[in-house]
C-alpha cells in the first residue's frame, strides 16, 4: 500500500482525504490518503517521519508552505513563489501546485486576467502562490496584508516577474471601484477560524470577480455577500480540486479522476 497524506495546524477542515481516497479507489490504486495535525514546532519531525515510515508524498496546508522550505528542496516554480504545498518523499522535494490550482479555477470560470486590476489579500503561502500566477497572466496586482512587512516584501518579490503593488490594509477602502477580481488568500471566514469578512464590504462591487480561496464552507460570509452584489464568484473547492488533481500526477505521473475528485469533496463538505 502506498501512503499520503496532509499536514497542517489546524487540519480539522480538510476534505482532501476524500478527495484523493476517492480517486485511488476510482482507478483501483492501493494506497491511503490521511491527514495529520502538525504544530509549527514538531514540522521537521513530522516530514522526517513521514520519509522514514514510507510516505510517497504529502499536501501541505496553513500554516507550514513557507516554513517548510527550511526542509524540502523546492522545484519550478516553488523556489520563485516561496512557498510548497506539495511534497514528494523519499526525495524532499517540495513543488507548488496553488498557482496552477487557482489559475485553472479563474479560467474554468471564464475570467481573463490579462490587463486586469487584482487585490489579493493575504501574503503567505497561497496569497504568494497567486500573486505571482496572476502577474505572470498580465494582470496588474495589489498585495494587501495585515502585517505590512510581509505584504512589501511579497510585492516586491512579485514585481521580479510582472506589475505589483503593496496596498495598506488598513486603507482599502481607497480601492474602491478600481478593481476587477478580489482574491481572499487568509483563512478568514474558514470553519475553525474567524468568520468575517477579509475585505471592506464597500469593494464588493457588481461586475467585480470575487475568488475566496477557502474552500470550507463552501458558501463563506464574502462568497454570500458577492452573490448577493451579483459579483461573478470562483470558490475555493475549485483551486482545491485543481492543485490536489496536478499534486496526484506530481506522485503518480498519472493524470487523475477530477471530477470524482470533485464530487467526493463536496459530499465531504456537506456531510
Amino acid at each position: 500500500m502506498l501512503y499520503f497524506g496532509i499536514i497542517g495546524y489546524p487540519i480539522g477542515h480538510s476534505v482532501s482525504p476524500a478527495m484523493h481516497n476517492s480517486a485511488f479507489e476510482h482507478l483501483g490504486i492501493d494506497a491511503i490518503y490521511l491527514k495529520f495535525e502538525v504544530k509549527p514546532e514538531d514540522l521537521r519531525d513530522a516530514i522526517l517521519g513521514a520519509r522514514a515510515l514510507g510516505f510517497r508524498g504529502f499536501n501541505v496546508t496553513i500554516p507550514h508552505k513557507e516554513a517548510v522550505l527550511k526542509y524540502v528542496e523546492p522545484v519550478g516554480i516553488a523556489k520563485m513563489i516561496g512557498a510548497v504545498n506539495t511534497l514528494l518523499l523519499p526525495e524532499l522535494k517540495g513543488y507548488n501546485t496553488d498557482a496552477y490550482g487557482a489559475m485553472e479555477a479563474l479560467r474554468r470560470a471564464g475570467v481573463d486576467v490579462e490587463g486586469k486590476r487584482a487585490l489579493v489579500v493575504g501574503a503567505g503561502g497561497a496569497g504568494r502562490a497567486i500573486a505571482f500566477a496572476l502577474a505572470e497572466k498580465g494582470a496588474y496586482v495589489i498585495v494587501t496584508n495585515r502585517t505590512e512587512s510581509r505584504g512589501l516584501k511579497l510585492a516586491e518579490d512579485v514585481r521580479k516577474v510582472g506589475k505589483c503593488v503593496f496596498h495598506p490594509y488598513d486603507r482599502l477602502e481607497e480601492l474602491r471601484g478600481n478593481l476587477d477580481i478580489i482574491v481572499n488568500a487568509t483563512p478568514l471566514g474558514m470553519k475553525g477560524f474567524e468568520s468575517k469578512l477579509p475585505v471592506p464590504e464597500v469593494l464588493i462591487e457588481r461586475g467585480c470577480v470575487v475568488f475566496d480561496t477557502v474552500y470550507n464552507p463552501l458558501e463563506t460570509p464574502l462568497i454570500k455577500l458577492a452573490k448577493e452584489r451579483g459579483c461573478k464568484v470562483v470558490y475555493g473547492i475549485d483551486m482545491l480540486v485543481y492543485q490536489g488533481a496536478e499534486a496526484f500526477k506530481i506522485w503518480l505521473g498519472i493524470d487523475p479522476p477530477v471530477e470524482v475528485m470533485r464530487e467526493a469533496a463536496l459530499s465531504a463538505l456537506r456531510s
